[in-house]
């Protein structure tokens, strides 16, 4: 079985919606598909229903985003299969309106260097109902301020240290919940809890204390971040706590730095069967 199962929609920061996502799964011969849009459950029940239709086995999911005090670093988790996602509710309003409030401070800093409108920017975001940094890039590429997403515009406005917009960007990270609140929440609901593209925030340290406390349930090995020597040791840490080991494209369609297909990294079908609570061989 071909399982994807990192993608996002226009549900957050992804430019495909639920339908066009799961249709290009189906072409893309996807047995298994999961979309992980960030810190948000919206796209549960209707993507059952599209996945029905086309053949495509959707597994529940969330990618919700951390905050690791110990180092002073993001963190994302994803939530498979929740058996009680109604507890992870409280946590997704939190965050999203988190993301609300710094989304529309980032748009009106940049409407006050760019002359555009805030609608302009907002109808690229209808799906979210949250203003991402690929929303008012998008929005500047309409006005001809830029012809790339991401580029010499992008960090000036973005830039943690020197853009624009560094102070919204900068106290984003603290706002969010601890890694550890979040994995206690994905639990108690029920759910498997999957630290996300390891090496995109340096979270090696975190991983080995998650699985050393037996807080982790597994660590997403096959991402476009990780080259081969990456993943031989995530796989090595996997093999000696038992963790599943995950893959996906981690596809946001349009809003990529670099171009990713659906189906560009795939879970073990082994890996697979845990996260469906199967107990099959492969």
């Amino acid at each position: 079985m071909r399982a994807d199962l990192h993608c996002h929609t226009t549900l957050s920061d992804g430019s495909l919606g639920i339908e066009e996502t799961i249709a290009q799964a189906k072409r893309y011969g996807i047995d298994c598909f999961a979309l992980t849009d960030h810190d948000t459950l919206a796209s549960l029940s209707r993507a059952e229903v599209v996945g029905n239709r086309y053949g495509v086995r959707i597994i529940p999911a969330a990618e919700f985003s951390c905050y690791d005090s110990t180092r002073n670093t993001k963190a994302h988790i994803i939530c498979y299969n929740p058996l009680k996602p109604d507890r992870l509710e409280g946590l997704c309003l939190r965050t999203s309106e988190l993301r609300k409030k710094r989304g529309k401070q980032m748009a009106m800093k940049v409407i006050e260097k760019y002359p555009i409108t805030l609608d302009s920017i907002i109808r690229y975001a209808t799906g979210s109902k949250v203003i991402y940094k690929c929303h008012i890039m998008h929005a500047l590429m309409d006005y001809g301020y830029t012809t790339d997403l991401y580029g010499k515009v992008y960090d000036e406005l973005f830039n943690p240290v020197t853009g624009l917009c560094a102070q919204e960007v900068s106290t984003d990270m603290q706002d969010y919940p601890e890694v550890h609140f979040v994995l206690e929440l994905i639990h108690s609901a029920g759910g498997i809890a999957v630290l996300a593209h390891p090496k995109v925030f340096d979270n090696f340290e975190l991983l080995k204390e998650l699985a050393e406390s037996k807080k982790i349930d597994g660590v997403e090995v096959w991402h476009s971040s990780a080259d081969e020597k990456v993943r031989e040791q995530l796989l090595g840490i996997a093999q000696e706590y038992d963790l599943i080991t995950t893959g996906g494209s981690d596809f946001h369609g349009f809003y990529n730095h670099y171009p990713i297909a659906i189906g560009s990294n795939y879970t073990p079908e082994q890996s697979l069967y845990r996260i469906l609570r199967e107990n099959k061989k492969e």
